[in-house]
């Protein structure tokens, strides 16, 4: 476009030239002066309208690509929420159903027997939990310097603050963890046996092919113990704290990084 507006004014100044050296040579001075005035206005007009038409073809692009990110923020924030969502619901059903193992355990003389004790701690300790959500064009945004295409300073904001708020999820979720792995440690010793676990819920045989065995060992006696209680209850708390100062607060946090989303887009 510069070029070829170039190009065009090199021709008009040179046909300007020759009127300008045809009414010199006539002896008309007043004509010329009005003619250089005008001719002068027309390239001024011609300049601005010229850098009008490329600052509109610059912004133009400037918005198209904007355009393109904030649709793909927008579906992986999308996915984050759903992904977020179904933590949310097995991270609860881990602690709800480890909240009732609680409230039997402390009545030892009042145990449900293998069978419902098997399916109460395959419940609730067999789903780990660990967040991790899909941010791929984000951090093309972020690498290739191209954040500040996104014209919203609150949206760059929460978006800059996306990666240390995922920091803060991964370090509850590996407390969560080592508190549910110090539960488990109490079923790989010799007095208990996580393949009675898989036997009386039938995850042996479905997930991993196993026959029955035929001598059953009982974790009755290990659930009974004060060091189980201990342990799951702080498992239980660790479960609650990640949803309720980590889990939550992030799905608010992804709801606002939406509405400003869809409010730029709509825009």
């Amino acid at each position: 476009d510069y070029l070829c507006f170039k190009f065009q004014a090199t021709i008009m100044l040179r046909i300007f030239r020759n009127i300008r050296r045809r009414l010199l040579s006539d002896g008309k001075f007043s004509k010329y002066l009005l003619y250089a005035i005008g001719e002068i206005t027309l390239v001024v007009i011609g300049i601005l309208i010229a850098l009008a038409i490329n600052n509109w073809r610059e912004k133009n692009i400037i918005q198209k690509r904007e355009e393109y990110y904030l649709y793909g923020i927008k579906d992986e924030f999308e996915q984050n929420k759903l992904k977020l969502q179904n933590l949310l619901s097995v991270n609860r059903l881990n602690y709800e159903n480890s909240k009732k193992m609680a409230v039997l355990v402390r009545d030892s003389a009042d145990l449900p027997d293998e069978s419902e004790i098997s399916k109460m701690l395959y419940n609730s300790f067999y789903y780990g939990i660990a967040y991790y959500p899909n941010n791929s064009m984000l951090n093309e945004l972020i690498n290739s310097g191209r954040l500040e295409d996104i014209s919203n300073p609150i949206l760059r904001k929460h978006l800059t603050a996306w990666e240390p708020y995922i920091q803060g999820v991964r370090f509850q979720e590996k407390e969560l963890s080592i508190q549910r792995d110090k539960v488990l440690d109490l079923f790989r010793g010799n007095n208990a046996s996580i393949r009675t676990i898989l036997d009386q819920t039938g995850s042996g045989a479905q997930e991993m092919g196993l026959a029955k065995a035929e001598n059953i060992y009982s974790n009755l006696e290990v659930v009974k113990s004060r060091e189980f209680e201990n342990n799951l209850l702080i498992f239980i708390l660790t479960g609650i704290a990640t949803e309720k100062s980590q889990y939550e607060p992030l799905l608010e946090e992804i709801n606002t990084i939406l509405q400003l989303i869809n409010d730029e887009i709509e825009n």
